[in-house]
């Protein structure tokens, strides 16, 4: 090897660099192997650590890391707080330079503590500033020192060091195991962790929410030296949460009790997202088939006939105040493969960039109002139908008044004929009104009519004065008004000039359903026997009148009257209008 002397050092050529590296003024380490372990020190750097370069063999820079300060990062570069022999604290700041030959040469310096005390002040003002405190553990004493501001926070005074344990029992009990598996999991893995617990004060037992981060600094053999981090008191946070996540809940069961789905819809690229599970039943869809977006609901969803007015309400909230409001049909699956219309009303309003700016997003809610919607049309037809009822009594009541004033002979038999019929009409709508589809039983109509003059049961076989035989029968109430009318003036009649009149005579009334051409028709026969004999009338009153011209105008019957001498018969063959199925107000349970 060549060994001429060096111009400047008058030294050999391999000689200089190890000059150069032992004679250096500040620490010089190098750092060699796939661990980056220190090769060789010099002796500034084993004066900085109050130890011989020697004894620095081998270790770790990481090894040389104080438990109070931050931990080496593995690019060795920027400040660091090292411990040195005697376990007193040293700021430092590392340099390197470019591996060579591999070995990387890491140049140390200490700080000066002027230098030290004013960025370490810099830091707690900055920590402090941003609501941080500062905390730190050492294993020797198992206590944890506090920073004014995190002994605050915790309900401590200045300068307290509370025990690990002591700390342990004041955090919630519910969060305590989570807490040490959460801590245990990252000092194995060498790694910061960050928690949040409730903590009781210690100044005065009120609970807190704390949120805390650190990291432990570890021995070469993993055992932890020591732990240092900051916390900070989130509790009015944490609250804020609380009372967000309270008010969403109460909007969730406002929305599910009213029945309502919530929507969210972002204009610029045409997104939905569908906020509950009602949403999904309003539309027939599962959340594996997805949301729709506004242009396929536009295309394929609403009604046709509905599709320029919805564009026309949408268009009127993106010109005017953002609120939407609109009512359409909707297609949706129904549970047997086909499809139905559904009724839907829809609110929500627009947000914007700005208040000239572009929308950005729709927020709203959905009802389906289809029930809604044939329940007022029912209540509409329900009206018309109240309408052209009171009509007709008003039209019966009138026609009952002249033709009784006609037919009385004095103003006792005014009145008795008047009231009788009278009641009987009441009698026939009380039945009607009672009844939610609008109906009366023929049977009924007839026991209550008969049953004064009944000496029995009424049912066939039981030798009764009155014997009615036949199926239930439901008489709409356009029909069974007059059949009711009719049914009086036949027991009237009877009380007073037939069958009824005496103790021997007899009324048998049977009736049957029969089919019809286009609807079913009632049969009705009224026979009487063993009263007084009888004679076709000499005149005709309002009972004959109604018997024949009432029966056959309004109820399109086929009547048959026999004034036979043993008794009055009466044949009816009356068809059965067919009910109109939005009257029932059962139809949609």
């Amino acid at each position: 090897m060549d060994q001429r002397p060096d111009a400047a050092t008058g030294l050999p050529d391999e000689l200089f660099p190890r000059f150069a590296f032992e004679g250096a003024p500040v620490g010089l380490a190098c750092l060699g192997g796939p661990d980056r372990r220190i090769v060789a020190a010099n002796p500034a750097l084993g004066v900085l650590l109050g130890t011989s370069p020697e004894a620095l063999n081998g270790r770790r820079l990481a090894d040389l890391d104080h438990p109070h300060g931050p931990a080496t990062g593995q690019d060795v570069a920027g400040e660091a707080w090292w411990r040195r022999a005697d376990g007193s604290p040293v700021r430092v700041r590392l340099r390197t330079g470019p591996e060579q030959d591999g070995c990387r040469i890491v140049a140390v310096e200490a700080i000066a503590e002027g230098a030290a005390a004013a960025k370490a002040q810099q830091t707690h003002l900055a920590l402090a500033s941003a609501g941080l405190g500062e905390w730190s553990w050492s294993p020797a004493d198992g206590r944890v020192t506090l920073s004014d501001r995190a002994a605050a926070i915790l309900g401590y005074p200045a300068g307290a060091t509370p025990s690990w344990a002591e700390l342990q029992d004041a955090v919630g009990r519910d969060d305590l195991d989570r807490i040490r598996a959460t801590v245990q999991d990252a000092v194995a893995k060498a790694i910061p962790y960050a928690i949040e617990m409730r903590f009781r004060r210690a100044k005065d037992g009120q609970e807190a929410w704390i949120s805390a981060r650190g990291q432990a600094s570890l021995s070469p053999d993993g055992t932890p030296t020591g732990m240092i981090g900051v916390l900070q008191d989130v509790t009015a946070r944490e609250e804020a949460r609380r009372a967000l996540h309270d008010r969403e809940q109460r909007l969730r069961v406002a929305t599910t009790v009213a029945a309502l789905g919530i929507f969210e819809w972002h204009v610029l690229d045409d997104q939905s997202l569908w906020e509950n599970e009602r949403m999904w039943e309003i539309f027939g869809r599962r959340p594996q088939d997805g949301t729709i977006s506004m242009r396929e609901f536009f295309r394929t969803v609403v009604h046709p006939e509905d599709k320029v007015a919805f564009r026309q309400a949408v268009a009127a909230a993106l010109h005017g105040d953002g609120v939407l409001h609109a009512t359409t049909r909707i297609r949706r699956p129904d549970e047997g493969g086909g499809e139905v219309w559904r009724t839907i009303e829809m609110a929500g309003r627009f947000e914007r960039d700005g208040p000239a700016g572009l929308p950005r997003r729709l927020i709203g809610v959905v009802a389906d109002i289809t029930g809604r919607r044939l329940a007022e049309e029912r209540q509409s037809l329900l009206i018309r139908e109240l309408h052209h009822r009171v009509k007709n009594t008003l039209a019966t009541v009138q026609a009952i008044v002249g033709s009784t004033a006609r037919t009385a002979s004095s103003i006792d038999s005014f009145y008795e004929a008047f009231v009788g019929r009278i009641m009987s009409l009441a009698h026939t709508h009380s039945v009607l009104t009672e009844d939610v589809w609008q109906t009366a039983s023929l049977r009924g109509l007839l026991e209550n009519e008969l049953r004064p003059y009944a000496d029995g049961e009424m049912r066939p076989g039981t030798g009764g004065r009155v014997e009615l035989d036949g199926p239930a029968v439901d008489l709409p109430s356009e029909i069974a008004v007059p059949i009711g009318m009719a049914i009086h003036e036949l027991t009237t009649n009877a009380a007073k000039y037939g069958a009824l009149s005496n103790r021997t005579g007899r009324v048998r009334i049977r009736w049957s359903v029969e089919p019809g051409a286009d609807r079913p028709r009632l049969r009705f026969h009224w026979q009487e026997s063993g009263g007084p004999a009888v004679a076709p009338p000499t005149r005709q009153g309002f009972g004959s009148r109604l018997l024949q011209r009432v029966l056959t105008a309004q109820v399109q019957a086929e009547v048959a009257i026999d004034y036979a001498p043993g008794g009055l018969t009466l044949t009816m063959l009356a068809p059965l209008p067919a009910r109109n199925a939005a009257l029932n107000p059962l139809a949609t349970l």
